[in-house]
């Protein structure tokens, strides 16, 4: 298939993609994913609420670093902003509608071309809002989320809410505003804050308590007009330790979390979790998921990975079956994601250029978290996985240990007992039994 192609016939040898079960042969069905199948109680669309990236599969060139754009796809071939923008939209909405996805997320900056002129980027914005809502009528599609791009622009190299010139910041609380706007117009679920350049590069210039406090204040201020505006979603923080600032407010879930805990936001904002983020925070997707699954603000997943011999968001398209069992499992014992789904924010290979490989990533990538589902609902529901996490902490749901978790007893009663019972037994910790069973279910 040629890399550019006249944008009648873009998509025309691709067929709508369906479920063929385990037995199919064909690169372009499903081979788990069976969005009406049901597993523990729901069917598979409602657990997993996919959701197509606009930024990554549309607006990704392929470029890198050190080589110039590969991806050289019609709807890039327009002449003026618009109609780049309506070309670019078109393929979208025939793309995600042939892949069955329900869901799209995008940047305001990812759905039209931006100039520095904040009046006409809003002109700009609403009538792409109108196409877009046409276009969701016609197709079913839904917006999970919005957002706006608050880290390309040269004024944000220090920041947009955390910046230190206020003339910046009013920027970017008009590009929010806007972003806000187009959401609530198209019917938006959700609204999502990443901080990409919420941080800073060294302490030396950089009043750490000052920019987070400016921080809260502009999601608080962003939260009020959304509210008074009538959006009714939840808003999602992205965490991420670094890249491209050194160090960023947003590191990870525990650190959102104390965030939103201190400036009083956990009432209005949910976490938003990546898997290569987590990876580069030095955790697991798996902990950042429980963390938040914990704090009751599991709100939504980009799903993507990174490369284990690169030290970068390499956002790649997810094929860890093991990886994702795990995570299916937190997300299954939490309930499910909290208004949100899984965005699949990751790009094809700068050496994958036909628009066929934009089909083959996400047919995958809906694949694997469907087989991950299924996996995970077959060990709780027919392992011992539970019992055996569940009697681990069993002394503490009677006796002495209850008595303490009731807090019941003093540092003298906790002394006695220790030098009463004496030495603890040793007991083991079961860590290769419960890794087999992951196995042994995949």
């Amino acid at each position: 298939m040629s890399t550019v192609l006249d944008q009648k016939t873009l998509f025309s040898t691709i067929p709508t993609i369906q479920y063929e079960g385990l037995e199919s042969d064909n690169p372009l069905a499903f081979r788990w994913y069976d969005e009406s199948r049901v597993v523990a109680g729901k069917p598979m669309k409602e657990w997993l609420r996919f959701a197509g990236a606009y930024w990554h599969s549309f607006n990704g060139s392929g470029a890198d670093p050190f080589g110039e754009p590969t991806h050289l796809f019609p709807w890039d071939q327009e002449g003026d902003a618009i109609g780049r923008a309506k070309a670019k939209m078109d393929a979208a909405f025939e793309f995600l509608t042939k892949l069955g996805l329900p869901y799209y997320c995008f940047h305001d900056v990812d759905v039209v071309d931006y100039t520095n002129d904040v009046a006409d980027n809003e002109r700009r914005l609403q009538t792409m809002v109108e196409y877009a809502r046409q276009k969701q009528q016609e197709t079913g599609l839904k917006l999970l989320w919005g957002t706006a791009n608050l880290f390309s622009h040269r004024r944000y190299m220090n920041g947009a809410a955390t910046n230190p010139d206020f003339h910046v910041l009013a920027h970017g609380a008009a590009q929010v505003k806007a972003a806000i706007d187009a959401t609530i117009a198209l019917g938006g679920e959700n609204y999502v804050f990443w901080g990409g350049r919420e941080g800073y590069m060294t302490l030396l210039n950089t009043n750490m308590q000052r920019e987070q406090e400016n921080f809260a204040r502009f999601l608080h201020t962003c939260k009020d007009y959304a509210r008074r505006n009538g959006f009714t979603g939840s808003f999602f923080i992205e965490p991420k330790p670094m890249e491209p600032t050194k160090h960023q407010y947003d590191y990870d879930a525990a650190t959102v979390i104390g965030f939103l805990r201190q400036y009083d936001l956990l009432d209005d904002f949910k976490l938003n979790l990546e898997v290569n983020h987590a990876t580069l925070a030095g955790h697991t997707f798996q902990h950042e998921l429980q963390v938040a699954a914990d704090a009751g603000l599991l709100g939504s997943i980009d799903a993507n990975r990174g490369d284990y011999q690169n030290g970068w968001d390499t956002d790649q398209f997810p094929n860890d079956i093991y990886e994702l069992t795990e995570a299916m499992l937190v997300i299954l014992e939490a309930g499910g994601l909290q208004g949100g789904g899984i965005n699949f924010d990751a790009k094809i290979r700068r050496n994958s250029t036909d628009v066929q490989d934009l089909f083959h990533a996400h047919i995958g990538g809906m694949d694997i978290f469907a087989r991950a589902l299924i996996t995970a609902d077959n060990i709780l529901q027919k392992s011992d996985y539970r019992q055996i996490r569940q009697q681990r902490y069993a002394s503490f749901d009677a006796g002495a240990g209850k008595a303490f978790r009731d807090g019941q007893l003093t540092l003298e009663q906790l002394r006695d007992y220790a030098a009463e019972h004496g030495e603890p037994q040793i007991i083991s910790g079961r860590q290769e039994y419960l890794e087999n069973l992951i196995n042994r279910y995949i």
